[in-house]
């Protein structure tokens, strides 16, 4: 009997960057039952690690104990996700755009959500964020 890749997805994390490369296997096994093709399961992967690597770094401030939940759910060859996070709230697309230096980490995480994914919504909480984001086949 095959085992058939799960159409929703639920995970309750903490922030610690240990815990990226399961997430990131979860959603891909998502993406791919929902038939998504190899290089669009590893880009949603990849921007969800980007997505949650930001997490830690710019909401939580790189603390390593923090929730985050993650929910997934492919519908029609679509695949839905949602990050939410009780961190500080700010959102990064109010941040001044500047131009990235190739030569300094990070800068990519927004740039690979908005080139990769089809649509990318962040919601300011009460107490922390919410990004939405969706890639279609």
């Amino acid at each position: 009997m095959t085992q058939q890749a799960p159409s929703k997805l639920r995970l309750k994390i903490v922030s610690d960057p240990a815990n990226l490369a399961s997430v990131r296997q979860a959603i891909e096994g998502l993406c791919a039952g929902a038939g998504l093709d190899t290089k669009a399961c590893e880009e949603v992967g990849l921007c969800v690690n980007e997505a949650l690597a930001n997490v830690i770094r710019h909401a939580y401030g790189g603390a390593m104990d923090k929730p985050v939940e993650i929910s997934a759910e492919s519908v029609n060859g679509s695949v839905s996700i949602s990050i939410r996070d009780w961190g500080n709230g700010v959102n990064p697309e109010d941040k001044p755009h500047t131009p990235r230096d190739p030569l300094k980490p990070g800068g990519l995480g927004l740039i690979c959500l908005k080139q990769m994914m089809h649509e990318v919504t962040f919601t300011p909480q009460p107490d922390g964020m919410l990004l939405e984001m969706t890639r279609r086949k």
